[in-house]
């Protein structure tokens, strides 16, 4: 029987931060939500209000013995721009902004070490910005949000040429 894990990463717009996992082997599920905020079960409207100080993330549950945590946050950070605090790319505002929420302190150890690696590595002329905050409660968004880029091919493609995909292409694909 395989074992289950769950990792949840904010970074931007929840519908971009889905297809980059979804696909990957060991890879059970991603669900998109909203965590981080005060108020109990908020609906899209609320979180895009910005009253409810929550963050759009995905939540990702899967097998480790497939896929490593430590795999997961390195392609994370591939999907975002660590440097920025107010959001990603076209994407402003805190409930934008990037983080990573850990469930353990073997998941804060990994993340904390993994920015700090990057950090080091001068890969980008500006300080790495990534929060690392404890997990709170997930809130899985409305069904229309769920696999999102599938569904929605065209809208996904427009959000994606909002900035996302030229970055990963210049700071991050010259690494791989």
């Amino acid at each position: 029987m395989s074992k289950e894990e769950t990792a949840i990463f904010a970074g931007g717009c929840f519908w971009c931060m889905v297809q980059p996992f979804d696909s990957l082997p060991g890879i059970k599920k991603v669900v998109s939500g909203y965590t981080g905020g005060h108020t109990v079960n908020p609906t899209y409207e609320e979180v895009k209000s910005h009253t409810t100080g929550h963050t759009e993330a995905v939540k990702i549950t899967f097998d480790p013995e497939v896929m490593s945590y430590k795999q997961l946050v390195q392609i994370y950070w591939q999907q975002t721009d660590p440097t920025d605090a107010m959001g990603q790319f076209q994407d402003r505002g805190d409930n934008y902004r990037p983080v990573i929420f850990v469930n353990s302190p073997e998941q804060r150890q990994i993340a904390e070490q993994s920015r700090k690696a990057l950090a080091i590595s001068e890969q980008f002329d500006k300080p790495i910005v990534t929060k690392i905050e404890d997990v709170s409660p997930f809130y899985p968004a409305e069904d229309y949000h769920q696999d999102f880029y599938q569904k929605n091919p065209d809208v996904f493609a427009q959000q994606e040429a909002g900035g996302r995909e030229a970055f990963i292409k210049t700071h991050w694909e010259k690494e791989n």
